[in-house]
Formats: structure tokens, C-alpha cells, sequence
């Protein structure tokens, strides 16, 4: 039996005022798999994460999320998990850990309903997962880059998604935290049984850890195993430019001709 697919593009076009912000992308992810969705900046992948959340709808094509239209999923949303990215949570609002993750409940609770055993059971789980058991009294902005991102994780584990869509996880960290990161989010995937989508400009690192890859630049340059797709013909594709590819130690680096400087060196 073939495993069963969790979410699905088929010729999906979206657009932003007029403007193709992605064009004919055509790609599977089934159950329990750990995607990544590589491409520069401008490329679509946020516009991708929003259409599997249902934010933003398809000019043409279509996208299905657990079988049905995202703008459709009703109480199957609760499934979904999401984790946005760093910049766009208040660390500086005074909460410690535990209550921040109860906050990934509300929509389980309902609206003003207070929080129940099972409510706070699911929250201790969910830092249990993240191995923040320890931090859940801790004030959120006494928390390390890495601490919060883990903090992030467990307020979407908190409603017990079967589906986690992590956008530009690593944004805030440190480039020596990152791999480390990557790193633990793959053993936390093989001990959770659930369906991570992760949204990188990371190329080199992430391609190490996901089972499968998804290359963008508004549209799909190439999709598959990381090995299969990773080459220079995709790359350049992906990046529009010549792009040298070279390995250093476990993790590939690229570096990208810009604009500004004819070989910046970035860490990819």
C-alpha cells in the first residue's frame, strides 16, 4: 500500500495583486514525511506555507491539505500545526513558557473558555517533546534564540497537529546554532511520527536532514530526494545566476554572485 498523500499541488497558481507569486507547482507530500522548501528570497515559499493554511487562495490549480481545499478544513485545521517566523512573536511580553504554549491551545478551547486538565496536560507533553520541560516557569524573554524557536515548536505541538509547517525556523540563529538545530528538529521528527514541511533558504544544511526537497523560484525548479535534486543544473535554476557548489567538511556551501559584491560568500 502506497503511503497516503497529506498534502498535494496540482498546478498551483497564486497570485498577489496581479503579480504570479508561484506558477504551476505540481508536488505530493505524503504522511510522516519531513520536507524542505529551499529557494531565495521572493521566491514563494511563504506564499506556499500560506496556501496550505488556507491564507491565501489559488488563482488556478489546486492545493489539498488532509483531502479537502484549505479554505474548507473547518475543525481538521486543529491538524495543522504552525510556527511562524521568529520575527513575528513579542518575545519581549511578559510570559513564561508554559502559558506562551497553553496560547497554542485556544483554538482547541474555544474562545474565553478557560483551559482544562487535558488542555494542560497537552502543553506539558508538548514541552516535554521540545525538551523544555525545565524552562516552563521561565519568563520567554529570558530565553535563548534556539530556547525560543523550541518554545515556538511546542505552542503548535500543543494541539496535537499531524502536520507542522515551520516557516524559516533558523532566521534568528546564530549560523553555528543552525546546524544544531536542524539537527535536533530531525530526531524530534523520527521520534513524533508526524508530517514537517520546513520553509529555508538553508540549502546545504537542510539537505542533510529532510527526506525530500521542493526547489523554488516561483516556480518548481525541481522536487525529490535531496541527493536526486541538489545539483548545479537546479541550483542555478533556483538562484537564476551560476551558482559554485562546493562541500566543506559535512555541510555544502554555495556562493551566490550579487549584485554588491561579485562572490559574496554565503553559508548555505
Amino acid at each position: 500500500m502506497s503511503p497516503e498523500i497529506i498534502i498535494s499541488c496540482n498546478h498551483l497558481t497564486v497570485a498577489y495583486e496581479d503579480k504570479l507569486a508561484l506558477e504551476d507547482v505540481t508536488f505530493d507530500i505524503h504522511r510522516n514525511e519531513f520536507w524542505g522548501i529551499l529557494g531565495p528570497n521572493g521566491s514563494g515559499k511563504t506564499t506556499l506555507l500560506k496556501s496550505m493554511l488556507g491564507l491565501v487562495a489559488p488563482v488556478s490549480g489546486s492545493i489539498r491539505v488532509l483531502g479537502v481545499a484549505p479554505a474548507n478544513l473547518g475543525p481538521l485545521r486543529d491538524k495543522i500545526g504552525y510556527v511562524p517566523q521568529h520575527s513575528q512573536v513579542d518575545f519581549n511580553f511578559p510570559l513564561q513558557v508554559r502559558e506562551m504554549v497553553l496560547l497554542g491551545r485556544c483554538r482547541k478551547m474555544g474562545l474565553g473558555k478557560r483551559a482544562k486538565k487535558e488542555d494542560y496536560e497537552a502543553v506539558d507533553k508538548a514541552l516535554e517533546r521540545v525538551e523544555m520541560s525545565a524552562f516552563a516557569r521561565r519568563q520567554i524573554g529570558r530565553l535563548s534564540g534556539g530556547e525560543r524557536q523550541r518554545a515556538l515548536i511546542a505552542r503548535a505541538l500543543a494541539l496535537e497537529p499531524e502536520i507542522m509547517l515551520l516557516d524559516e525556523p533558523t532566521a534568528a540563529l546564530d549560523v553555528g546554532v543552525t546546524e544544531g538545530f536542524y539537527e535536533w528538529l530531525n530526531h524530534m521528527h523520527s521520534q513524533l511520527h508526524m508530517t514537517l514541511v520546513l520553509v529555508s533558504h538553508d540549502v546545504g544544511v537542510v539537505s542533510q536532514f529532510v527526506s525530500a526537497i521542493a526547489c523554488l523560484n516561483k516556480t518548481l525548479v525541481a522536487h525529490g530526494r535531496p541527493a536526486e535534486v541538489l545539483n548545479q543544473e537546479s541550483l542555478e535554476q533556483m538562484y537564476g545566476c551560476e551558482v559554485m557548489l562546493f562541500q566543506h567538511g559535512r555541510v555544502p556551501h554555495m556562493v551566490v554572485p550579487s549584485p554588491a559584491h561579485q562572490h559574496e560568500h554565503q553559508h548555505h
